[in-house]
């Protein structure tokens, strides 16, 4: 798959370009929902490119632009953005409301649903094998991984396949998991011949083999979607997003993100 490089548009030219809301100079105000209040503090969690990352110390990727674009098209503001590590994000919106919509590639699966509400999905993803390149470990099934050591990011998906395919038949050892706070540690972790191999969302995975040395040695259907995650219960908020969403890919504009940060439409 052709792409431009993340470094072809930064967020901010983007924004500039498009005529998006930017959440630069809004005051971010947390579990501001609940006061009645249209702005909204978003979440995420860094070191997943192109989703989301930071570039010369900007956060910046498809999720950061594609929440901004669907939010200016809706009657709330997007204050400042919160940074967490992956698993805390679903507690930063439920528990403590730091935050009030959580964009991170967030898969949408029943467990979820138990304790948050989604947006319609904006993306779909397969699970993807990253091996180094050349290295002599090149699976092609998951019986192939035996005595492997395999990483991935705590509560992802990933990290769900390592377990229901690898951990649980014992084709690998508990031992042979490691789990990481960012994929970013664990894809540097394979280079260093620390772990055989990583599972990992399919575009992440495209995106590190394009700029680092590894590569994908098979792919697990798994047919996921992503969507933007918040409260349970904010259904006006729920619809507004919906709307926006919708209203990106009629315009257009979620085509011209998805063509910057991957290259295709």
């Amino acid at each position: 798959m052709s792409r431009r490089t993340q470094t072809d548009m930064s967020r901010r030219t983007y924004l500039k370009l498009t005529g998006a809301s930017s959440a630069a100079g809004l005051a971010g105000v947390a579990g501001c929902l609940g006061d009645d209040s249209t702005t909204i503090t978003p979440g995420t969690a860094p070191g997943f490119p192109p989703f989301e990352m930071r570039q010369d110390g900007e956060l910046v990727g498809f999720d950061i632009d594609l929440l901004e674009a669907v939010v200016a098209e809706t009657e709330y503001e997007l204050g400042e953005w919160a940074t967490f590590e992956f698993d805390s994000l679903i507690p930063a919106l439920t528990q403590n409301e730091e935050i009030d919509v959580i964009a991170a590639a967030m898969t949408i699966t029943p467990d979820r649903q138990e304790t948050i509400a989604f947006s319609d999905p904006y993306w779909e993803s397969d699970q993807a094998i990253l091996v180094s390149e050349g290295g002599d470990f090149q699976p092609s099934a998951w019986e192939d991984f035996d005595g492997a050591r395999v990483g991935a990011q705590s509560g992802t998906t990933g990290a769900d396949q390592v377990q229901s395919n690898l951990v649980d038949p014992g084709i690998i050892p508990e031992d042979n998991y490691s789990s990481y706070d960012s994929y970013v540690f664990a894809v540097e972790d394979l280079e260093n011949g620390n772990v055989d191999a990583v599972v990992i969302d399919n575009p992440v995975a495209e995106t590190f083999a394009a700029s680092r040395d590894v590569t994908i040695a098979f792919i697990e259907e798994t047919g996921e979607e992503f969507g933007f995650g918040i409260r349970q219960g904010e259904s006006e908020f729920q619809s507004a997003l919906n709307d926006g969403l919708a209203a990106v890919r009629e315009g257009g504009t979620y085509g011209e993100i998805t063509s910057t940060w991957f290259g295709q439409e």
